[in-house]
């Protein structure tokens, strides 16, 4: 009878240690599907405060949570982007070295969800002949508005840039500037 009685604990040990257990080959996978990315890149001079940016419309699914990598690659064709005024675009091309440099590239890849409403990935952003990695890049998912965003402060300096100055040092632009990648999921 005591054999029995062991024989059927070992059993139930059993059975509750594979039902918690998750086989590799049934891992979920949840896709997700982007519609559109904005960049956004916004700074501060000594005239106020200023934002460039530019919208890639890229449809991409993800498998976030996959085994697999999961990547997102864009181009950034430089003269898309736009600060709303004409003489400031031009200047942010002539920072930025567009002739030589037309294109940046932003990867995100090894997307996962994290438990407080947020993605975390890696994110590699190249402009100029810069190329940035960062891990564990944050972005905060909004539920409501299907939008994942993140933000990234750098320098002109960290991009091997001088910030520009205009009219013999009268208009300076400050060295600090964020950018702001939104993804929008479908």
């Amino acid at each position: 009878m005591l054999q029995k009685i062991s024989l059927l604990l070992i059993g139930l040990a059993l059975f509750s240690w594979t039902e918690s257990a998750k086989p590799t080959f049934f891992y979920q996978k949840l896709p997700r599907v982007i519609q559109k990315i904005e960049i956004n890149i916004k700074g501060n001079s000594t005239v106020g405060k200023y934002t460039c940016g530019t919208v890639l419309y890229k449809k991409d699914t993800l498998n976030i949570e996959a085994l697999e990598k999961n990547v997102i690659k864009a181009t950034i064709p430089m003269t898309s982007i736009d600060c709303g005024n004409r003489i400031m675009t031009k200047d942010l091309q002539s920072t930025v070295k567009v002739k030589t440099f037309p294109n940046s590239f932003v990867t995100i890849s090894n997307l996962k969800y994290t438990a407080n409403n947020s993605f975390k990935c890696t994110l590699v952003f190249t402009l100029t002949n810069k190329t940035l990695t960062y891990r564990d890049f944050v972005l905060t998912y909004n539920k409501s508005t299907q939008q994942a965003t993140g933000r990234l402060p750098l320098t002109f300096s960290d991009l091997g840039l001088s910030p520009p100055v205009k009219m013999g040092g009268i208009i300076k632009v400050k060295n600090e500037i964020e950018v702001d990648f939104d993804l929008f999921f479908k």
